[in-house]
């Protein structure tokens, strides 16, 4: 045989050796992703969003010794916030970056296999930093979205596009950031741009060939589709919405949902109505009832993910006019009484638990100290609105051009903003990322133009208190009672993993990642990253040693939209590092 051709064989026979072998991920997987350990295949480590790992192998007792396995920059000027959370399958790392990147990266190395670059058109519109919250794996395709709106799919193995599906049009304000969800073979998205006037929609399309199967808007009025076809009307036209204001309402599904498997519900948020004047959109009429409600804004969705139906819903602020959205992701989990719910903590400050067979509401207690625009919570879950906290009207000022300015607490950044909380299945309690932070607040007219922004309100953020604003605080769902609180000088904007050896992952803007003792808040871990983390951690064992990864680079909607508190973090530097720690199995057993 002629050695060209012999050495060619050989060079094959070595490259197919060393290369990943890719067995295509099953819903089953996906199903078992919160009990497996030794990958990480969907965001939240489980489709529930628990972001809890029932390994134990790294503890209180030795986390003292995990160490840097590798680390991987992003890389180039193209940095800003870095949100991502990595998936881990069959010893390949991928991750999104800021500019709608991915990169599929060895596991045990740390090197790049290959990176995708989506070509982004002049014109995007993103709200709050150019993003990316991470990706999802199916069969032999990795998805991830764009700033553009567009959904992509890519060959796990080699990168190359296999399908490349439009979301919405990126020059009326949408963009898409969140990372997808996949449920019975079906790629499920959300939308973003709710500052411009859009309206909020759930899609899903078939994994494989990219689609459209149904769409779900989430403002009533709006017709859904099921096959190509016109399906049902979301809610009743004008029921809770003037006019013609529910044809721009807003309610961006910006942060992407969550899957209970129990009740087979896709679980979506609903950002806030547009535009924020929430005099507009009340139109004068008497809040009775329902009347001046804007559904389904602000709110928590449960959608049967076979026909994108409505199954119920529970609007966490009616007549929102603060920027509460309801986004924040609704976690499945089962208290100590055994009793199966959903639990989420809202921009507004209310940490709510509710029913997992209807979304009917349980109970609600405050997540944040200084709550200004409601009073409580009522029986039916309904706020008790502090109306002269509400604010003003410009059509009542004397020139019409500006409302009567409040201070509202929490800001319109939230209580909570997109960063996820976790659950522990040892502890019971959930592990909240919050910050203590208000505002100046007023309103102004505003008429919609498509493309623009449509606020119809001014804002100025400024600290509840001077020594933190960030609070990571340890929530009992049976009482609401906080059992402990870690207080950081900056806002917290990252993700938290909880582990069963007792442990809990976060990072800070100012770069530390820490592990905190999951029963008391003692620190007994960190590493200073180089750059602010808002990122979301996770943690997989491989060759029996369990590691834990991150990735690290200031941004966000913070330094954009801040305002005092953008003042008082202007010093922290950007960045874009994927951090990757190890306990070496010598000193797993160490004290």
């Amino acid at each position: 045989m002629n050695r060209f051709i012999v050495a060619a064989v050989a060079g094959l026979a070595a490259s197919l050796a060393t290369a990943p072998i890719y067995a295509g991920v099953t819903e089953e997987q996906l199903a078992g992703d919160a009990q497996s350990t030794g990958d990480v295949l969907t965001n939240g480590m489980g489709r529930d969003l628990q972001r809890f790992s029932p390994l134990t192998t790294l503890n209180k007792e030795n986390v003292k010794n995990l160490v840097p396995a590798w680390a991987f920059s992003l890389g180039g000027e193209k940095q800003r916030g870095q949100e991502t959370q990595p998936l881990v399958y069959d010893g390949v790392m991928y991750i999104t970056g800021s500019y709608s990147r991915l990169y599929a990266i060895d596991v045990a190395t740390g090197k790049e296999l290959w990176q995708y670059d989506a070509r982004l058109p002049e014109g995007i519109l993103p709200c709050c930093d150019v993003i990316n919250r991470g990706a999802a794996i199916y069969g032999d395709n990795v998805y991830f979205g764009t700033l553009d709106a567009r959904i992509v799919a890519l060959n796990a193995k080699t990168g190359d596009v296999v399908w490349n599906k439009k979301i919405a049009e990126y020059k009326e304000g949408y963009s898409y950031t969140a990372a997808p969800l996949i449920v019975n073979g079906l790629v499920i998205t959300g939308n973003s741009g709710g500052e411009f006037g859009i309206v909020g929609e759930v899609q899903a399309r078939d994994a494989l060939t990219g689609e459209t199967v149904w769409t779900r808007p989430v403002i009533e009025g709006h017709m859904g589709t099921l096959n190509g076809k016109e399906s049902t009307m979301t809610g009743t036209l004008n029921a809770t919405w003037p006019g013609d204001l529910w044809k721009t309402g807003g309610g961006a599904t910006w942060l992407g949902g969550s899957y209970d498997m129990d009740t087979n519900t896709l679980v979506f948020g609903a950002g806030n109505p547009a535009p924020w004047n929430s005099h507009l959109r009340n139109a004068g009429t008497p809040v009775d009832g329902n009347a001046g409600d804007n559904l389904y804004a602000a709110s928590r969705i449960g959608i049967d993910p076979a026909t994108g139906e409505i199954k119920w819903h529970f609007q966490t602020t009616p007549r929102e006019g603060w920027d509460y959205d309801g986004v924040n992701e609704v976690v499945s989990f089962v208290d100590k009484d055994g009793n199966k719910k959903y639990a989420t903590a809202d921009r507004n400050g209310y940490f709510y638990v509710l029913n997992r067979e209807d979304g009917k509401f349980l109970n609600a207690w405050p997540f944040v100290k200084d709550i200004s625009w409601a009073s409580g919570i009522d029986e039916t879950g309904r706020p008790i609105f502090v109306e002269e906290n509400r604010p003003g009207n410009p059509a009542q000022s004397a020139d019409g051009a500006k409302g009567e300015m409040v201070f509202a607490s929490p800001s319109f950044l939230g209580g909570k903003n997109w960063m996820p909380m976790a659950f522990s299945q040892n502890t019971g309690l959930f592990y909240v990322p919050s910050n203590e932070w208000g505002m100046d607040i007023w309103n102004e007219p505003v008429t919609y133009k498509k493309g623009a922004a449509y606020l119809g309100s001014g804002f100025t953020i400024k600290p509840n208190y001077e020594d933190h604003i960030g609070s990571l605080k340890a929530i009992d769902p049976m009482t609401g009672e906080w059992k402990w609180e870690y207080k950081n000088e900056a806002p917290l904007w990252g993700g938290v993993m909880t582990t069963a050896g007792g442990l809990v992952f976060f990072g800070t803007p100012e770069g530390e990642f820490l592990a905190l003792d999951d029963a008391t808040g003692e620190t007994l871990w960190s590493f200073q990253t180089g750059s602010g983390i808002v990122g979301q951690p996770v943690t997989w064992e491989m060759d029996g040693e369990q590691y834990v990864s991150v990735i690290s680079g200031w941004g966000g909607a913070v330094p954009l939209w801040g305002g005092e508190v953008a003042k008082k973090v202007n010093y922290l530097n950007q960045g874009g590092t994927l951090w990757t720690f190890r306990l070496p199995k010598q000193l797993a057993a160490a004290n």
